[in-house]
């Protein structure tokens, strides 16, 4: 069984990793299964930077072939913004992120906006990139947050297909639409015919 690293210690995004990529001879392991690494500081002004910047910084360190993704929320109202920084944009909790969006929405006079989750994806060992893809899922944002499931921006992204936000469908549905399945889905392809 081949080890790779995902770089990340985020639970949900964990589990949609592992959950994605069953079926493969592989160990998936997080950056809290093993040795501590000094943190990677984000330096990229778009998701494929960051992820390509990451996934080299903790391959080099661990000396694990390792994935990284930059992921997050795109709201075509508020110019693409949160955007990259989605997981750093204003806010202790993701009801008070949801409120300042909201308000920013009000700002420019829209109600809603159409959006999309995006997630580059970058795989490095040997010192250089082995794969890299992109991944979307287009939708809008719902003024009322909905559902339980998820985890982010779930509650407020809207998924007109379903009929339901991300955060109101089960994980194995979810992973069959979101920006993360598509990119995961395509590096298992890759490691298939690696």
């Amino acid at each position: 069984m081949t080890r790779l690293l995902a770089a990340t210690t985020n639970a949900g995004k964990l589990r949609e990793i592992r959950g994605i990529l069953a079926g493969l001879d592989l160990e998936v392991l997080s950056l809290s299964d093993i040795a501590p690494i000094e943190e990677h500081e984000e330096t990229g002004d778009t998701f494929e930077a960051i992820a390509r910047d990451k996934a080299l910084y903790y391959a080099r360190a661990s000396g694990l072939p390792t994935v990284a993704e930059d992921s997050g929320l795109e709201i075509d109202a508020l110019d693409g913004l949160p955007g990259i920084t989605s997981a750093r944009f204003p806010g202790n909790t993701f009801p008070e992120k949801f409120a300042r969006l909201f308000a920013m929405l009000d700002a420019r006079g829209a109600a809603t906006s159409t959006a999309r989750f995006v997630c580059a994806l970058a795989l490095a060992g040997q010192g250089r990139i082995l794969f890299e893809t992109r991944g979307t899922v287009e939708g809008e944002i719902t003024r009322q947050p909905r559902g339980t499931g998820g985890f982010g921006y779930d509650p407020i992204f809207y998924y007109p297909p379903f009929g339901q936000t991300l955060a109101e469908i089960d994980e194995a549905r979810k992973a069959e639409v979101s920006h993360r399945g598509h990119a995961f889905r395509a590096l298992g392809a890759f490691l298939r015919r690696s």
